[in-house]
């Protein structure tokens, strides 16, 4: 018999509603309490606990104290892109397309992915940068191309936030919940979210993944990161 990956005891965690709920109040990246994730999903401190503790034993979640606190995470971007995919899959309705994602326009628009930016502005910006050949998919994958390294600069980033690191991908596809589509993940996606919010054109919300947009914010994004239209029918 060949031995493969035992996905079933990865899954298995998460095929209970309270702790799916759980890891997807984890999603906007931020650290929280057992306390405060049983506030956050409905739960008892002690039921709260008790789910942790298997999301932890499977390597789902990633504790660490501080003080007499002891704070959760998700344990991983790879965790994060696993929740994002499954996410974008379970609103797949079999015999009908429905809009998929959340309702609320604002998550549509611009919210987290863990660390990143998602959303149609997440898309867009990863349009844009295939549009203007700044990715180049390899045999490794994702990549950036040394004119996606130039307007990196121009953003803010340095030459030493783009070298390469073995443990974590500088560039990575994510699927996005709401669009169906790409937008950019890895080590670049979360130093461009963070020189956004730095700029004031985005800001975070408080007990929510999503993210405000200024009018201000809304346009530069626009300008610094267009998407050609599709050329009109002859």
């Amino acid at each position: 018999m060949t031995e493969s990956p035992n996905i079933a005891a990865l899954a298995a965690p998460l095929a209970d509603p309270a702790r799916a709920r759980m890891v997807l109040s984890l999603m906007d990246g931020r650290a929280r309490t057992v306390t405060e994730l049983g506030t956050a999903t409905g739960l008892t401190k002690a039921s709260a606990s008790e789910h942790a503790a298997k999301l932890l034993d499977a390597g789902l979640l990633r504790a660490e104290k501080q003080g007499r606190h002891k704070y959760l995470t998700l344990a991983s971007p790879e965790v994060a892109r696993l929740i994002e995919a499954m996410m974008a899959l379970a609103g797949q309705t079999p015999g009908r397309l429905p809009q998929p994602g959340p309702r609320d326009p604002a998550l549509r628009e611009a919210r987290l992915c863990y660390n990143h930016l998602a959303g149609a502005l997440g898309v867009q910006l990863y349009q844009s940068f295939s549009a203007r050949s700044f990715l180049v998919h390899t045999a490794g994958g994702l990549d950036l191309t040394a004119n996606g390294h130039s307007f990196c600069l121009t953003l803010g980033l340095s030459d030493h936030d783009l070298v390469p690191s073995g443990r974590t991908p500088l560039c990575r596809d994510c699927l996005d919940w709401s669009e169906r589509q790409s937008h950019l993940g890895g080590r670049l996606g979360r130093l461009i979210l963070q020189r956004l919010e730095t700029k004031g054109w985005l800001h975070r919300r408080e007990g929510s993944r999503a993210l405000s947009v200024t009018p201000e914010g809304r346009r530069l994004f626009a300008k610094t990161f267009p998407v050609a239209s599709a050329p009109e029918p002859a």
